[in-house]
């Protein structure tokens, strides 16, 4: 008994495609063929075989971007172009789908192929050197869909589909029911077809299917036959409820479909009426359609007489309007007389147009090939064929695709408009956003850097937010990398066309950057400072409110509102020291969420706060209190102390204090960069002295003198209260800025510790020097200005490390932290972008799929390797020819592996180096015992003992051949 044929529980919404069919490298250009009504048959390519009867041929068939796929040369060479073609179709599906290739890997998805053909398998075997190992990976039809699971990293089902010309159909259809018995989440479903050989040439011809011209001409007075196409397409699937869940694009929705056979009938090869129209029905019932609901169906259409003859027939039969319920004829249409029958890839090539033409809300017309067959009928059975381009009804409609085999499998699909609730929202209008562009070269960077340059160039400004997102979210981080951060398409334009024209070469970017998260201290704080970012970010808003609030028991005004007020107030230490280290902790928490982890940190002063929450020696909370606490103290302390920078190395400054004991080393910050901190008269006479030395000085705008002897009144009563605190061990490599080196794992952030504190001198240039011990790619600096960031290119150890700020200053906000986020991708940072953007952005829109090489190609086989010259009887054993053993394991490694001889170093590893894999060591063998027979068959666990390096194998088969000639 059959399944139930009621409604599908589950719409499956299309959310991504690529194709390339004759005339029609991609998507658009398909839409653009068919929009025109012209038909893309031409001559046959002579590498299609020596036939003179056009049709309809890919381009660059033969071309395949091995290098971005990491496949060697040998093995890309023995794949079949079908393999290839789906991979490049199928990864540009994915990205068309919102979604990364390489975040689907090791992911339940499924990978559903039709095809028909065993051309490259019967060149394969026809070839001078027959089967070898890889005739199977590269030709057997199974890898169709198993390659591009393998190469992807696809976890669900995968299988190819052969049901001849519905192959194609018939794969989504089992794709569908996989999603919906919960087999995989997303499903690839896929056609392919490329005519290598003449085999169907000849069967088509001999069964007198075979159009004379080459031209499918479908329901015509003029069909006379099939003329072959070559295609690919590939959709991505997922159901409905989930896409709109995760703001997936929606081409259009899949309401049900039906697969049968013809059975027992009136011949395997003859169209048979009742199973198409059993076929299309039972796809109307399951998608919950009534027949008259359908607007269009895209036949199967071969333009063979009969085929098209039983096709209307059968049409009829379901969709004959015998009430008078119907508000229009049937449209019918058929690709193939465009495009040629693509044959496996036939029933993808009528679902691709009949996406996108739900899309767009317009049918293309078919070709002209003269009249319509007037043995039709098509008036009388309420149909009519589209001879212009046909406008669907506004508020969406429904339509039919069909696909019959040539062996009797049929199936057909009912599909929709996508929801308005799946269609882009309205647009949230401009804000900021980070582009980001990747290649496995940097040619291949370029290319597609102007590709997506001309896209944005025609883009209105309120897409740049999902633009943004989209290109984040949907491609591959691949090692070369372009990332801009802009605040409207146009500027994204300029600069991603001045990324493509860069004069200098793109470096290829670290595996992860090791950062360093250093904190500022005071006096770098403004009035309103980070407002630009409280007001365009809700996440660092989130966080800079949890701060406050930890600090709200000790302020009298929170202290993000002090901060945000533009008052002077915040100059007051009392206020300055909560305020900073509330942004601090905020800033760092926000690049946290973005993915921003620092490997170790280091605080200028009040800085050191931050980050000993960041390194979770203390507590928010605790934090916080000795934050305020400290602040409110120093307040409170007499007025009279004072700040002076000079420029003298430690000894220098340590002299100049010597007979001044209210005054001490505030800071050692770099070469130069030393601050005095103390009484207010000594400080005078110290400046009177460097001024009559012509010594530059400068007094700084503080209230009292931090990290001073001018402190000590406060020792005891801060240090009562850090007493209450527990102490704590931080988890990442802190360097301190009072002992001026990395802690020791044992050391406690304890009471002593922040006493100390207070009035120690801040040794950064000391910690600096520490922390690039080990040095970081990068240090971020955590503060509302670029302090730091300006210290660090002063210090020797630390000139080389890029010094990155997320704030600039006043007027900071989501922008800086974009260019952060920019500049840390293209080191190799891979961000949560999902965090940085409102959620209004995070939308994903259509844009230019990754546009691959076409450099490399191959198409028939290599020639096989001669066996050398057998030895004349009776001659004399003597030992291998050691040239001839080197030259010809060589020679074998690189037939296998590909490249070129001068390239091959014997002391490269077969494994680590080389990348040899089961199936190419099996090829080396067999390849070893043709151009060595006298050796006979090699011992497979003696030959993978010493295959270490080219050199080991090279003497293994010397020992062989030596044994091979002893007497």
């Amino acid at each position: 008994m059959g399944r139930p044929s009621g409604p599908s529980r589950h719409p499956v919404a299309v959310v991504g495609l690529d194709c390339r069919f004759p005339g029609a490298p991609g998507p658009d250009a398909y839409w653009q063929l068919l929009m025109s009504g012209a038909n893309a048959i031409g001559e046959r390519p002579a590498s299609r075989g020596p036939s003179a009867v056009p049709g309809g041929f890919l381009a660059d068939a033969d071309a395949f971007d091995r290098s971005f796929f990491a496949v060697p040369t040998a093995e890309a060479s023995a794949m079949d172009p079908q393999q290839r073609l789906l991979l490049e179709c199928s990864w540009r599906a994915i990205e068309d789908a919102g979604m990364s290739p390489t975040r689907l890997a090791r992911g339940s998805v499924g990978t559903y192929v039709g095809s028909m053909s065993d051309d490259w398998m019967r060149l394969s075997i026809a070839a001078p050197d027959g089967v070898t190992p890889r005739t199977g990976t590269g030709s057997g039809r199974s890898m169709l869909a198993n390659r591009v699971s393998y190469q992807l990293d696809l976890r669900g089902p995968s299988l190819t589909v052969d049901t001849a010309c519905s192959s194609s159909l018939v794969a989504v259809h089992l794709a569908c029911a996989a999603l919906r018995a919960g087999e995989c989440d997303i499903a690839l479903a896929g056609g392919v077809n490329i005519v290598v050989g003449q085999v169907l040439d000849e069967i088509y011809a001999q069964a007198g299917l075979a159009a004379p011209d080459g031209r499918c001409k479908p329901f015509s007075a003029a069909a006379d036959g099939i003329g072959r196409g070559e295609g690919v397409g590939v959709v991505a699937l997922r159901l409905l409820e989930d896409a709109v869940r995760d703001g997936d694009p929606v081409h259009a929705v899949i309401l049900g479909s039906a697969v049968n056979q013809d059975g027992r009938s009136n011949g395997i090869m003859a169209p048979h009426r009742a199973s198409q129209r059993e076929v299309i029905a039972t796809a109307c019932r399951r998608a919950g359609v009534a027949p008259q609901d359908i607007r269009f169906v895209e036949a199967h259409g071969t333009g063979t007489p009969l085929g098209d003859q039983i096709e209307v027939l059968s049409l009829g039969d379901v969709f004959r309007d015998t009430q008078g319920v119907r508000k229009w004829p049937l449209a019918i249409g058929a690709v193939k007389g465009a495009i040629g029958h693509t044959e496996g890839a036939a029933g993808m090539a009528g679902l691709i147009k009949t996406v996108l033409a739900l899309r767009h809300g317009v049918v293309p017309r078919s070709p002209a090939y003269g009249e319509e067959n007037p043995r039709l009928g098509l008036a009388r059975r309420s149909m009519e064929l589209i001879t212009e381009p046909l406008e669907l009804p506004a508020d969406g409609c429904r339509a039919g695709v069909s696909s019959f085999g040539m062996g009797g499998t049929n199936a057909h699909v009912v599909l929709e408009t996508a929801p308005q609730s799946a269609a882009p929202a309205a647009a949230s209008g401009p804000c900021a956003g980070v582009f980001t562009v990747s290649a496995d070269t940097p040619r291949a960077l370029r290319r597609n850097l102007r590709i997506q340059a001309v896209d944005v160039a025609g883009r209105t400004g309120d897409e740049l937010a999902r633009l943004c997102w989209t290109s984040n979210r949907s491609r591959a981080a691949l090692p070369y990398r372009f990332a801009t951060a802009a605040g409207s398409t146009e500027e994204l334009a300029s600069r991603l066309f001045a990324g493509a024209e860069l004069e200098t070469e793109y470096a290829e970017a670290a595996e992860e950057p090791v950062l360093a998260f250093a904190f500022t201290g005071q006096g770098a704080q403004y009035p309103r400072m980070t407002a630009g970012l409280y007001e365009g970010s809700s996440v660092y808003r989130t966080f800079l409110e949890e701060a406050s609030k930890a600090l709200q028991p000790y302020t009298v005004t929170p202290v993000h509102e002090a901060i945000l007020a533009g008052d002077p107030v915040i100059h007051r230490t009392g206020t300055t020291q909560p305020a900073l280290f509330a942004v601090e902790y905020a800033l760092a928490r926000t690049l946290m969420e973005l993915g921003v982890r620092p490997a170790a940190v280091i605080g200028h002063s009040i800085g050191e706060f931050a980050a000993a929450v960041v390194a979770e020696a203390l507590d928010l909370a605790d934090a916080a209190r000795l934050v305020a606490v400290r602040g409110a103290f120093m307040q409170q302390l007499p007025e009279g102390g004072g700040m002076l920078a000079i420029r003298a190395r430690p000894a220098e400054a340590a002299a100049l204090c010597a007979d001044e004991p209210a005054v001490g080393i505030g800071a050692l910050n770099g070469p130069g960069a030393t601050v005095l901190s103390g009484d207010l008269a000594a400080l005078g006479r110290i400046r009177a002295r460097l001024e009559e030395r012509g010594l530059a000085c400068t007094p700084l705008k503080v209230s009292h003198a931090f990290h001073s002897p001018l402190m000590t009144p406060m020792l005891g009563r801060f240090e009562r209260v850090a007493s209450r605190i527990p102490g704590g061990r931080p988890r990442l490599p802190f360097h301190s800025t009072v002992r001026g080196r990395l802690l020791a794992p044992g050391e406690e952030l304890d009471a002593a510790y922040w006493t100390e504190h207070v009035s120690a001198t801040v040794r950064f240039e000391d910690a600096i020097t520490s922390l690039c011990g080990r040095p970081p790619t990068h240090v971020v600096e955590i503060g509302p200005g670029p302090v730091l960031s300006n210290l660090l290119r002063r210090i020797g150890a630390a000139r080389d490390i890029p010094a990155l700020g997320v704030c600039r200053g006043e007027g900071s906000g989501p922008r800086e932290v974009g260019e952060l986020l920019a500049r840390l991708h293209q080191d190799g940072l891979d961000p949560a972008w999902d965090t940085f953007y409102p959620d209004a952005g995070k939308r994903a829109v259509r844009m230019p799929a990754h546009v691959f090489s076409t450099e490399w190609r191959s198409w028939h086989r290599q020639p096989a390797v001669p066996a050398p010259a057998a030895r004349p009887s009776g001659a004399p054993a003597t030992g291998p020819d050691p040239d001839r053993v080197r030259q010809g394991v060589r020679e074998a490694v690189v037939m296998v592996r590909g490249g070129r001889h001068d390239e091959l170093d014997d002391g490269l590893r077969f494994y680590d180096d080389l990348g040899f894999d089961s199936v190419m060591l099996m090829e080396l063998k067999y390849r070893l015992e043709v151009r060595f027979p006298e050796i006979g068959e090699l011992s497979m666990p003696e030959m993978l003992s010493s295959l270490v390096t080219v050199e080991s194998l090279i003497g293994y088969l010397s020992e062989q051949l030596n044994a091979a000639v002893a007497p």
